[in-house]
């Protein structure tokens, strides 16, 4: 069963966002989560607790929430924020990126005590921008209200070269109090899963006998091959890990499986604050 969860659909026709969208288009982004991407993926913080726009590193705070300097030339997509939602507990308000590219499959607060809420809307997309989690594959369609389920290995992609897709993240404190939204509209379709086939045991020797050619300078790279697999194919995907370790032991060096290994750990199983991987 799909853990995360559509709870609503926003107007999001109602809003002129067009103007903002394309700001954030032209943001910066200064790569705080490069380990965890590949391509096309940024992450543009329009409130947290500092205020202070270069702030991307997300932690939980007790403090006031502070617009970024982005956040006040997007006036629309806030008062899209305080229109639909309680914001007492809001922590964090990000937009996420991605054409082109992906967020590889990982788990999301292993670096605190207790996880948060977090619900995306998307603000502009396609069809090929697909999210996954455990073994689903599914669209977020536009203007649909997510709580993604973060705590288990969940991942996204888009194989879009045009218009970036873009998403809105939203970050609550607590992770049992349900959050309020207002001003919501009817679910006209149902949720979208994507069914995809069984990988033939002939395309799985074919990645994981790659690992032959695995060097240290290009095993990072080539993982962008076994985390794009699941969502093509039936798998779980935590399972990309699997196939990549096995793919390291083939290339006989015990360097590679360790630095395989490391890379797992880190993505879906243990990291601190702060924490870098070493390629």
């Amino acid at each position: 069963m799909l853990n995360s969860q559509r709870l609503a659909v926003l107007p999001i026709d109602s809003y002129d966002l067009d103007s903002e969208l394309s700001i954030v288009d032209r943001h910066d982004y200064q790569g705080q989560y490069d380990a965890l991407t590949f391509g096309s993926w940024s992450s543009h913080v329009l409130a947290n607790g500092s205020g202070a726009d270069s702030d991307h590193a997300f932690r939980p705070h007790t403090g006031e929430l502070a617009l970024t300097e982005l956040g006040e030339q997007l006036p629309g997509i806030m008062s899209l924020i305080t229109k639909h939602f309680d914001t007492d507990r809001l922590q964090w308000a990000r937009i996420f990126s991605l054409r082109d590219g992906m967020i590889v499959p990982h788990v999301d607060f292993l670096e605190f005590a207790e996880p948060g809420t977090r619900l995306q809307i998307t603000l502009r997309t396609s069809e090929e921008t697909l999210h996954s989690e455990n073994d689903f594959v599914y669209h977020l369609r536009r203007g649909e209200v997510w709580k993604i389920h973060t705590t288990v290995p969940h991942s996204a992609r888009s194989s879009s070269t045009g218009t970036a897709r873009l998403s809105l993240c939203l970050d609550f404190a607590g992770a049992d109090e349900p959050i309020a939204i207002r001003g919501d509209i009817p679910a006209t379709e149902p949720v979208r899963i994507i069914e995809r086939p069984e990988a033939t045991e002939a395309e799985l020797e074919e990645l994981i006998d790659s690992g032959r050619d695995f060097t240290p300078e290009t095993m990072r790279s080539a993982f962008r091959r076994f985390a794009a697999l699941h969502f093509e194919r039936r798998a779980h995907a935590a399972t990309a890990f699997d196939w990549y370790v096995e793919a390291a032991r083939r290339s006989g060096d015990d360097a590679l499986v360790a630095k395989a290994e490391a890379f797992r750990a880190y993505c879906i199983e243990k990291r601190v604050f702060g924490e870098t991987l070493d390629w």
